[in-house]
């Protein structure tokens, strides 16, 4: 069948889309980020000028500064954003109805159904990219395998404004000498166990024992393997509502580090609820659920989950994120938190039910719904949860500075 998997990134999307309305701007080192005079002061996004200066996502306003003297700071816009990014989706879906988003500036497509109709993925890939430069004004790059991992490396090899084609005969040259963390799914830990059995490039990984890396990781180290070998036969699923599926979440930079379980959960909780409020304006539910956490010392961490049932209730939420960040948080101090969720429905959307179900899910939402007339009618603050009566982590006022998360 060829390459008909495409992954498509927009390049420094925030920046680039403040800098098309500034050419005052041409020629300077720029940087979205948060308020510099909160904690919220980090580089959310960065044009190429300040990247070749080594400023990264993460930053802090001050660390930016250091690496690029003059370095000008605008504010988010992130309803700009979003609007950019369903335009994206939107001609997307002109080429296939395969598409699936990975955060707000990046998605998969799978054109296996309609490379017929085209000659081939470079071409469609070409053609994306023309398209998002002439109806955007941004520049995006392109990555065209025959799986879908493969084609996420190959938008990453030439940025910005590329399209790389990664085939079944050049696969070993291009990818097997890149480092482990070049895969989608290699965290720092995971980099971390990898390094200490001497596996450092994906080719290493590729051609390790199978049942040492089950030992090592478990199942995801076999998963790992057989994506490196090119054997990866993930989907790209087709998009629950386009152009406009989106994912919603809130992140938060806590007034002070988050030490304990007790803080991370209790700033959690927090976020599921804006998140699970949103959701509820927006009538929708939520098969997946994303958490990321960064350090006291910048470094940056997620992971995201899909659920057994579609849930909108804050409580579903928190206990699932709580759950899946157990799974890789190691107990460090953190400095920041993002609760998200993903793969979105309409909540009314029938659904299969049991005469042994858990009616737990029903009774959540129920009490949310609750909780929603009592703050309308008495003020947000007239219910809180026990764990958010006494906290010294946010203030009321930090809602206008949440972040949506970026998947």
């Amino acid at each position: 069948m060829g390459e008909a998997f495409l992954h498509l990134d927009m390049n420094n999307f925030y920046a680039s889309v403040e800098c098309r309305e500034r050419p005052d701007l041409d020629g300077l080192p720029v940087a979205v980020a948060g308020s510099p005079e909160k904690r919220h002061g980090v580089v959310l996004a960065k044009n190429q000028i300040a990247k070749g200066y080594g400023v990264k996502t993460g930053d802090t306003v001050w660390e930016a500064q250091l690496k690029a003297p003059g370095i000008v700071f605008l504010p988010p816009r992130f309803d700009k954003y979003d609007k950019i990014s369903k335009r994206m989706f939107g001609i997307c879906n002109d080429f296939t109805c395969y598409v699936e988003p990975f955060g707000p500036d990046e998605c998969w497509l799978d054109c296996t159904q309609t490379l017929h109709m085209f000659g081939s993925g470079e071409y469609i890939a070409d053609r994306l990219r023309e398209r998002v430069k002439a109806e955007l004004g941004i520049t995006a790059s392109v990555g065209v395998s025959f799986t879908k991992m493969f084609a996420k490396l190959g938008s990453d090899m030439k940025k910005p404004d590329g399209t790389t084609v990664i085939t079944q005969n050049d696969f070993r040259t291009k990818v097997w000498p890149l480092a482990t963390k070049e895969l989608c799914g290699v965290g720092r830990h995971t980099e971390e166990k990898l390094e200490r059995i001497n596996i450092r490039t994906i080719g290493e990984l590729a051609n390790a024992d199978e049942r040492v890396l089950k030992k090592l990781l478990g199942k995801p180290g076999v998963d790992l393997r057989r994506i490196a070998r090119g054997e990866d036969t993930g989907d790209v699923r087709e998009a629950v509502v386009k152009p406009d599926a989106k994912s919603i979440g809130h992140g938060l930079t806590a007034l002070r580090d988050l030490v304990t379980r007790d803080d991370i959960a209790a700033l959690v909780c927090y976020l599921s609820e804006l998140v699970a409020a949103r959701m509820r304006k927006s009538g929708v539910k939520a098969k997946g659920i994303y958490i990321g956490v960064r350090s006291t010392e910048l470094v940056r961490e997620s992971r995201q989950r899909v659920l057994p049932e579609a849930v909108h209730s804050s409580t579903d939420i928190s206990d699932a994120c709580m759950a899946l960040l157990d799974t890789f948080h190691d107990g460090k101090p953190l400095r920041s938190l993002d609760v998200g969720v993903f793969a979105l429905s309409p909540a009314d959307a029938p659904r299969q039910l049991s005469f042994f179900e858990d009616s737990g899910h029903a009774r959540n939402e129920a009490l949310d719904k609750a909780i929603d007339k009592l703050r309308l009618k008495y003020g947000k603050r007239s219910v809180l949860r026990a764990c958010l009566l006494e906290q010294d982590i946010y203030t009321d006022k930090d809602v206008g500075d949440f972040l949506p998360f970026k998947r």
